[in-house]
């Protein structure tokens, strides 16, 4: 090495040496930032899941509670629907203001348990055995059609076919139906008809950070919320007879309170595996319906569950984002459906598919809505279908 190079090495390694020493300086202080950060996000959630527990504990009210205003409220509501009716309506049709995109309407036939137990024989439920032939409607969740494997709630509605019985809307006595709405979460994104107010009024303005975050004061966010409607939007299922749909609200169970489900039971039917779909065709849903009950001949088989109510836990009736812990109240098996293979997918059945309505309220006082996101269906459910069914006659 010359005398030069020597110089230059001795001058530049000072100077080198202060850069490493700075890095090893900032990775340390980054190092126990990070662990700083981490400790006090345990803590955190620590502390929020204790909070929430204790929250989210205790004995509950067996009878409904109608905060003031509800009614207010709901007229609201009713306005906002109708403005995203509007606001999606097709060249030729109006959609409904949510699960606006079905899968097809099917025929199906929902079987009373044999063996009930006495316990369990309520309402359409009371005869072991019973048959009653049954509609039931699979969709999307979002007021707009979209692509099926595209994140959204997915739906089911089950409406029984002459039921005797007095119904509890003295318009529908005609009807003789009993419907079961539900979705495939056992929870709601919104506690009541405030907070369903607030949030739908966001989404249909398109300001959906609003929804859960309405002020700057982190008082008002709605971050459990928040999660379960990310929860709730979740992928697509192969299959819309592959998922769970829960009631989510209560109802009357003759003298108890109950929230239902529909489970696949895959054992009550054929062996029967569905051929891999296109997931990037819009309507693969629908191609896995017909795939199955039109193309294979295959039936589709479902337990129906209640959970009944145990007011000593906190199973509340007004509060629909909290799901009811199968460790305080199981869920028993009442029914059993069954669709059978079937030509579904027609032009005629799809747009009777489409005029069909399907409300909680239709039905007998044995298994009668409860609670306030109930109270708001009623309301809503039949001014948006009178709103839509007018225009569309208007237009044929």
């Amino acid at each position: 090495m010359t005398e030069r190079t020597l110089f230059i090495s001795r001058k530049r390694g000072p100077g080198r040496g202060r850069w490493v020493t700075a890095w090893q300086i900032l990775g340390h202080w980054l190092a126990r930032l990070a662990i700083g950060l981490t400790i006090l996000g345990l803590l955190g959630w620590g502390g929020a899941s204790l909070w929430y527990a204790w929250r989210f504990s205790g004995a509950v009210a067996a009878v409904e509670e109608i905060p003031e205003g509800e009614a207010a409220m709901t007229q609201d509501v009713i306005q906002t629907a109708i403005r995203i009716v509007d606001r999606f309506r097709t060249d030729t049709r109006y959609l409904r203001d949510a699960h606006a995109k079905a899968h097809g309407c099917v025929r199906a036939q929902l079987e009373v348990a044999s063996d009930l137990p006495a316990q369990w024989r309520q309402g359409v439920f009371s005869e072991p055995g019973k048959t009653w032939a049954a509609w039931v409607r699979l969709s999307n969740g979002n007021a707009y059609p979209q692509f099926d494997k595209l994140s959204d709630a997915r739906g089911m509605a089950i409406k029984l076919l002459d039921v005797p019985g007095t119904q509890l809307l003295g318009s529908q006595q005609a009807r003789r139906e009993q419907d079961f709405v539900m979705f495939n979460h056992p929870n709601f994104f919104v506690s009541d008809v405030a907070e369903y107010r607030q949030n739908v009024a966001a989404q249909a303005d398109g300001k959906r950070a609003l929804a859960f975050f309405p002020s700057w004061d982190p008082r008002t966010w709605q971050i459990r919320h928040l999660l379960i409607a990310f929860a709730t939007l979740s992928k697509a299922p192969d299959s819309p007879v592959d998922a769970t749909y829960y009631s989510v609200s209560p109802y009357r169970f003759g003298p108890e309170n109950a929230k239902f489900r529909v489970v696949p039971e895959p054992s009550a039917c054929p062996a029967y595996t569905l051929p891999k779909m296109n997931r990037d065709q819009p309507n693969f849903l629908r191609d896995a319906l017909f795939q199955q009950l039109s193309a294979d001949r295959q039936p589709a088989c479902f337990a129906l569950q209640v959970q009944l109510q145990d007011p000593n836990r906190y199973m509340p009736l007004e509060d629909t984002s909290v799901a009811w812990k199968e460790s305080d109240s199981p869920f028993h098996t009442v029914a059993h459906l069954r669709v059978a293979p079937q030509d579904f997918d027609t032009p005629e059945q799809n747009l009777a598919c489409d005029d069909m309505r399907f409300s909680p309220w239709h039905g007998l006082e044995a298994h009668r809505p409860l609670g306030g996101i109930n109270r708001l269906r009623k309301a809503v459910y039949e001014a948006v279908a009178d709103y839509r069914h007018a225009r569309n006659a208007q237009a044929q």
